[in-house]
């Protein structure tokens, strides 16, 4: 749970942080840092690749069954974390013209 949920974030913003501190690339007009962790938080929600790759890992079904159970538990924290954020950014905006 916590590689999809703060890893997303984590890898995300340093990259997008670094590519910006670099000159690589830009932020686009009206998006902030805090829109661009909102989205990071929504990262975590891709569950597919992690639920093929428990399938692989584990022969036990016990594993295979609570590894789902993780990696849907961190996809739904991650919807809903980065609803929250995006909300929060989104409306102060929308308050402050």
């Amino acid at each position: 749970m916590v590689g999809l949920v703060l890893g997303k974030q984590i890898g995300i913003m340093l990259f997008s942080w670094l590519a910006v501190m670099s000159g690589k690339a830009a932020l686009p007009r009206g998006v902030g840092w805090c829109e661009l962790y909102g989205a990071a938080c929504l990262g975590g929600i891709g569950f597919t690749m992690s639920l093929f790759i428990s399938e692989l890992a584990f022969t036990n079904p016990a594993l295979v069954a609570e590894s789902k159970i993780g990696i849907l538990a961190a996809s739904v924290l991650a919807a809903v974390w980065g609803s929250v954020v995006l909300s929060l950014s989104l409306g102060r905006k929308m308050m402050n013209g």
